[in-house]
């Protein structure tokens, strides 16, 4: 099941909100979190939900396990199974074809790539139960007691399929006790919205515009080769704003949702093209991901000591990997790694002194020429995508074709560069200081997510299948 769907928006949802809030004793609304959770997850395929509930009682355990022998071998031993299950259970599922592929490859073996069906959101909720499990050997936080609290906290439907990677820590005491407002309630909504205007009105079109530059997977990404410069340029940008929009919807949607059912989630983007350093970048985009891999990767003793820069790179490597079983995913994480250590070897004082329009044309270019190596799994693809950026594949700096498909959609392009940056929370801010400001924006907000809503509900009524990027992570 996903978020941009009308059985979900006008069934399922207000079905579980109806039973969850028909009744105030937290033990209920902890139930009806749950079967929803499982009905949500398994609605697809029921299967896995089976991995999902393991991974919970195994973690759950270990947690326990940690708390009663701490500081003994005991404890080491929890820690190690840990990590072991669920990094085993996420190669297992994720990366063994690809292993065996490149195994072929490189010795010139005959071995049968198993086809595995990837479950949904396992990249999510495995990294949630080992920040669970390592916190709880840290000794950050205490390990929960009930089996059916932690999981409700695992399997969450509100972030439970494509994220954000919400820690235990953060939601620990609400899991127990909490309440929801009014002010929860409006702004919970509202946030609703805004994610589903991101995804259905902006995101979804972005895609087709990309799709009929670049192609896609399915079909070789045919247009490439004799793409134009600029379009190719100009597709580059429309896949980072679309990668954007999409998951900053969702995740958008992901925290409203929190907030009606009393959670608060850490804010998972913002706006992060507004950055003036790739470090800064990193620091706004898809948060939880970035925190976990630098919070538990990033220290590692490599050969026996931390390592600064070997620390970093690994940490890339494994960002890029945890994206998708493709080398072009670990060119993207390794490539930003390298950026990210040249702006660390240059040092953080000497690049505020870089000029700001400098600073911006820098980030931006390094921005979305990493999104179109995203985008790309294929390598032949994206070596004509690089020939194609500079002109090698012969192909001209513009064409009919790429003019006008910018001019068909240059009304797009504009209301997603624009909403991409903090202009509409800052004249919101300046608003609500004047005289009578304040009345005007709750109304005018109020309008605008009416027709949000009603346009996107229109847009999904045909509309059979409208899955999140992040959905396939």
């Amino acid at each position: 099941m996903v978020f941009a769907d009308l059985f979900f928006l006008y069934f399922f949802l207000p079905v579980c909100l109806f039973f969850y809030f028909i009744t105030k004793k937290p033990q209920i609304r902890n139930a009806v979190l749950i079967v929803f959770s499982l009905i949500f997850y398994a609605w697809g395929e029921p299967v896995w939900v089976t991995i999902l509930i393991a991974s919970s009682a195994v973690d759950y355990i270990n947690g326990i396990l940690v708390d009663k022998y701490r500081d003994k071998w005991q404890a080491k031993a929890a820690l190690a199974w840990s990590l072991i299950f669920n990094l085993g259970v996420l190669f297992g599922f994720k990366y063994t074809g690809f292993f065996v592929e490149n195994i072929n490859a490189l010795f010139g073996a005959d071995i049968p790539v198993p086809r595995i069906t990837l479950p949904i959101g396992i990249s999510f909720y495995t990294f949630q139960t080992i920040s669970y499990t390592v916190d709880c050997y840290w000794g950050k936080v205490k390990p929960q007691k009930k089996f059916f609290r932690f999981l409700m906290y695992v399997s969450l439907f509100p972030q439970l399929v494509a994220g954000p990677i919400v820690r235990y820590s953060v939601i620990a005491e609400e899991i127990d006790c909490r309440k929801t407002t009014i002010k929860d309630f409006s702004e919970g909504f509202s946030r609703i919205i805004l994610g589903l205007g991101k995804k259905v009105i902006i995101a979804n079109n972005l895609s087709t515009i990309v799709t009929s530059l670049f192609g896609t997977a399915d079909d070789g990404y045919s247009n490439i080769g004799a793409l134009s410069v600029l379009g190719t340029w100009y597709g580059a940008v429309l896949v980072g704003l679309w990668y954007y929009f999409d998951f900053s919807g969702y995740s958008d949607i992901a925290i409203g949702l929190g907030r009606i059912f009393g959670f608060h989630f850490d804010e998972n983007f913002k706006y992060p093209f507004i950055c003036k350093s790739i470090s800064e970048f990193w620091q706004r985009w898809h948060i939880s991901l970035s925190s976990f891999f630098r919070d538990y990767v990033l220290y590692l003793p490599i050969f026996g000591k931390r390592r600064k820069y070997g620390g970093l790179f690994l940490v890339w490597f494994c960002t890029g990997l945890w994206h998708g079983a493709s080398w072009n995913f670990i060119f993207w994480g390794l490539y930003y790694g390298l950026f990210i250590c040249l702006e660390m070897m240059i040092g953080k004082k000497r690049m505020k002194k870089m000029p700001v329009p400098l600073a911006h044309i820098y980030t931006k270019l390094v921005i979305f020429l990493g999104f179109g190596i995203f985008y790309f799994e294929n390598l032949g693809a994206l070596g004509k995508f690089f020939k194609a950026l500079v002109g090698l594949n012969g192909n001209k700096l513009t064409d009919a074709y790429t003019n006008n498909i910018f001019m068909s959609n240059i009304w797009l392009f504009i209301a997603a560069a624009v909403l991409c940056m903090p202009l509409v929370p800052k004249i919101r801010e300046k608003a609500f200081k004047s005289q009578g400001g304040a009345y005007a924006v709750q109304t005018f907000g109020i309008v605008c997510n009416v027709c949000i809503l009603l346009v996107s509900s229109v847009l999904l009524v045909n509309t059979t299948n409208n899955p999140f990027l992040y959905f396939r992570f």
